[in-house]
């Protein structure tokens, strides 16, 4: 019975909290204020005036009953924002007050940036934020709504009254297209450098210092800095990623494929620095949507921002003069264009012979025979590139880009013929352009979807004369490349989003040679279209500590019913708040490379020529990589360390570069790589110092040389660098000591040297060349000329000790005596600079 008793007690009790709960919530229920102010007018016995679109849509919750008419009439002033005047003849006058003023600054969700340029409007009233990410905008009342909005993020859309009220408060935008890419070690070497979750290193010239031996932000000698990348002869056209050669490597500007990659042959890169924004390096586990670089990624970025303040720089440096502008159109469209000259036809600097010296040696530029001289030697290179960005809307973005790059060498070549004097002009020309258009649309908070589509043209053309056969030899290697690309990502949360689309490629080489004294003309061109369909699926932890990147590219080459399949990961897990580790690995596959046919091949200078893949002599090349990776940062000190296997196959003899006895081999093999990378840093203020160390086993297995396997020419089996760098309010210092080992070189055999009229060679690459040592230093100075101008000073010394590195060493015979030649890296090579920004 006393069971039932409370039983039914605690019953009871449930239906009166449940009747209470209700009767609270009913009694606390927003009314609309016209249903109010009607309760009010017979509870007072008072008339209220007003104009109806003056309160409607505007809730709130009733008043106590028991209040008096005065405070009341407050009540409704502060939940409303509206005015209520108490007139001498009971009726109440309803208006709304004046113009209230909204500001804050807009800012990503993310990473905390200032988002500059957005839009925001209210139902009379529109502005922009500035640079700052600031805005301020007339609000009529409380309960107007407010539009906030910029291309790529979710618009916010609220009334006033819940914005802050505490003054100017940020106001952040999460973004339509969640990118779960971010930062895990930032100034990974220096300022501006950073390491990114998905294993990516970023470069950002925005927030750049200063590298040992650069004042000018060299994309291309940059990247060289980090460990495991280097240039086995000092130029940005032979970059080697992990012992790959340099057209093992993907070359994007703003996503376009590019296949030049210096000015002067390769000794600065063709890129200018004051449009290019971004630079991401990947040497394992790239996104599905790439396509060639078996070896590695290098893509550069103008600025994906619209600009409404005219920036410009003009500048002038030891080898060349540059100048670049940033022009707004109107609030939602801006051009940038950035233009480059030589100085070589005003003035010859230190530095432009250095550079002139460094890439004739030992060419048909600098030597010819003793009756034959060479004279009236010239140099010219220009550079023009250009970016226009349109934001159509919120959703829909327009993006142009355009790029010209030109290298011109020149020189006559003077004997006498039958008693006369003769003279003819000898040339060679290295041209690339490229356009490409953008097409970005945001669907919803969950959809985006870009379309890309370019045309990229190279060009390389030597006329090399032959003054005492009356001769002409003409050369000509082509690349014309279409590409069109279709992605969508669509994210299903913060955590997790999928990436898809399909990529075409039509690439078409063609190669001349063409001698007029006897007649002779080969003319070959080759095209080779690829599909490609790629998905990936991201994902990232509430805590951001996982994040994982996983997907597959499916390629099918038409010409050679070809089907190959490539796997991409990118993992990385943060622990112990400190340490992260990372896993990386890819297959991928590409249909160019660059041969070296003859050593005198174009003059000589720039010797290496492109060519298609034929599924037969010149396979396919593919490659596998994976690394492991494991880095501590905290309080200043970093260290990373990673290990990487690399297996390429399909390679060719001829795209090896060997000068020895397989220099016209023509047999196919493979390329085994391991390593480990290393770096430690230490950052203290404005203070950074690093020393990386790169250990790698490079071996070839060609299966119709002997010895089967043998060392790769780029095996530089040991290299470190120490680097140091302080930055003051307006003074940067840098310098760096490069070291590596010697690079792969083949001996005569001593007593022995010729054989049946040819060198007797020793074991390919079993000796080396001496270690290659460099030191670099640099100094940057800005200040202000006036209140709106500011000028940078600089100078840098390349190669200070003025040391003599070998870079290489091949032999001929001449009559029938074994010559050795050394080439030799630039020595002490000064450069300055100055620079003024309006």
């Amino acid at each position: 019975m006393e069971r039932r008793i409370k039983e039914t007690t605690i019953f009871f009790c449930f239906l009166f909290f449940v009747f209470f709960s209700s009767y609270a919530q009913n009694t606390n229920k927003q009314e609309a204020l016209v249903h109010v102010i009607n309760v009010l007018e017979a509870q007072y016995h008072i008339q209220f005036n007003y104009a109806e679109d003056t309160i409607e849509n505007i809730f709130l919750i009733s008043p106590d009953a028991s209040l008096p008419l005065k405070e009341v009439l407050t009540y409704l002033e502060t939940q409303t924002g509206l005015l209520f005047s108490m007139l001498s003849d009971g009726i109440v006058l309803v208006k709304p007050k004046e113009d209230k003023i909204l500001c804050g600054y807009v800012k990503d969700k993310d990473n905390l940036q200032p988002l500059a340029y957005a839009t925001v409007q209210t139902l009379m009233n529109s502005t922009t934020t500035d640079e700052h990410g600031f805005f301020q905008i007339k609000v009529k009342s409380i309960t107007q709504p407010v539009t906030i909005r910029f291309i790529g993020y979710q618009t916010i859309v609220k009334p006033y009254n819940q914005f802050s009220k505490s003054g100017c408060a940020d106001v952040f935008l999460f973004p339509n297209f969640q990118s779960l890419s971010e930062v895990v070690v930032s100034n990974y070497i220096a300022s501006g450098i950073n390491k990114i979750n998905n294993g990516s290193y970023e470069i950002n010239f925005s927030d750049f210092d200063i590298l040992p031996g650069l004042i000018d932000n060299d994309v291309l000698q940059s990247v060289q800095a980090f460990p495991g990348i280097q240039s086995i002869n000092e130029t940005v056209s032979n970059i080697n990623i992990r012992g790959g050669t340099h057209d093992q490597n993907l070359i994007l500007w703003d996503d376009i494929k590019m296949y030049q990659s210096g000015h002067f042959f390769g000794l600065i890169s063709m890129y200018n620095p004051q449009i290019t924004q971004k630079v991401s390096l990947r040497k394992n586990g790239s996104d599905v949507s790439y396509t060639d670089g078996v070896s590695g990624t290098i893509s550069m970025k103008t600025n994906q921002s619209v600009n409404n303040k005219l920036n410009a720089t003009v500048g002038v440096n030891l080898t060349d003069a540059n100048a670049f502008v940033d022009v707004p159109i109107n609030k939602t469209s801006s051009i940038q264009v950035a233009a480059r000259k030589s100085i070589s036809d005003f003035i010859e600097t230190p530095t432009y012979t250095a550079f002139f010296e460094r890439i004739s040696q030992n060419t048909e530029v600098s030597n010819n025979t003793t009756t034959i001289t060479n004279t009236d030697k010239t140099f010219d290179f220009y550079d023009t590139s250009l970016r226009w960005i349109y934001k159509i809307n919120d959703k829909d973005e327009l993006r142009v880009n355009f790029i010209n790059v030109y290298n011109e060498l020149q020189f006559n070549e003077n004997a006498f013929v039958n008693d006369e004097e003769e003279s003819r002009e000898s040339n060679l020309t290295q041209n690339s352009i490229a356009g490409a258009v953008h097409y970005n649309r945001t669907w919803n908070d969950k959809l985006q979807t870009a379309f890309e589509i370019y045309e990229t043209d190279y060009k390389l053309k030597a006329v090399n004369v032959d003054i005492l056969d009356s001769q002409r030899f003409l050369q000509e290697n082509i690349v014309s490349e279409t590409s069109l690309k279709l992605k969508s990502n669509y994210g299903f949360n913060e955590a997790l989003h999928i990436l898809g689309g399909y990529h075409f490629v039509e690439t078409e080489v063609t190669n001349l040679d063409d001698v007029d004294t006897p007649l002779f003309r080969l003319l070959v061109s080759e095209v080779v279209r690829t599909h490609g369909v790629f998905s990936q699926l991201g994902y990232r932890s509430a805590n951001r500590n996982s994040n994982l990147n996983f997907g597959v590219r499916y390629n099918f080459i038409e010409k050679f019913s070809k089907s190959i399949w490539e796997p991409r990961l990118s993992f990385s897990q943060r622990f112990l708040d400190f340490f992260t580790v990372e896993v990386l690995g890819e297959f991928k596959h590409q249909n160019t490379s660059q041969v070296i046919n003859f050593q005198n091949d174009f003059l000589g200078i720039e010797k290496r020529r492109w060519q298609l893949s034929n599924n037969k002599d010149i396979p396919v090349i593919t490659s596998k990589q994976a690394s492991l990776g494991l880095n501590y940062s905290h309080r200043g000190w970093l260290f990373n360390i990673e290990g990487y296997v690399k297996h390429v196959e399909g390679i060719t003899a001829q795209s090896q570069g060997f000068q020895n006895q397989f220099e016209f081999s023509k047999s196919t093999g493979t390329n085994r790589i391991s390593g480990v990378d290393v770096l430690f840093r230490k950052h203290i203020n404005t203070f950074s110092t690093w020393i990386s160390y790169a250990y790698m086993h490079n071996e070839y297995r060609f299966k119709d040389l002997q010895p089967n396997y043998f060392p790769s020419n780029y095996h530089i089996k040991h290299a470190a660098t120490l680097g140091m760098t302080y930055s003051l309010t307006h003074l940067k210092l840098s310098a760096g000591l490069n070291w590596h080992s010697g690079k792969p070189t083949t001996l005569p055999i001593a007593g022995n040297e010729i054989v049946n009229g040819e060198v007797n060679y020793e074991a390919v690459n079993i000796s080396n060349l001496e270690d290659y040592v460099r030191l670099d230093i640099s100094a940057l100075y800005n200040f202000k000329l006036t209140n709106k101008t500011k000028a940078n000073v600089g100078v840098s010394l390349w190669n200070v000790l003025d040391r003599e590195n070998q870079i290489n060493r091949f032999y001929k015979i001449n009559n029938e005596v074994v010559n050795e030649t050394n080439q030799r890296s630039l020595g002490l090579t000064p450069n300055a600079v100055l620079r003024i920004d309006f």
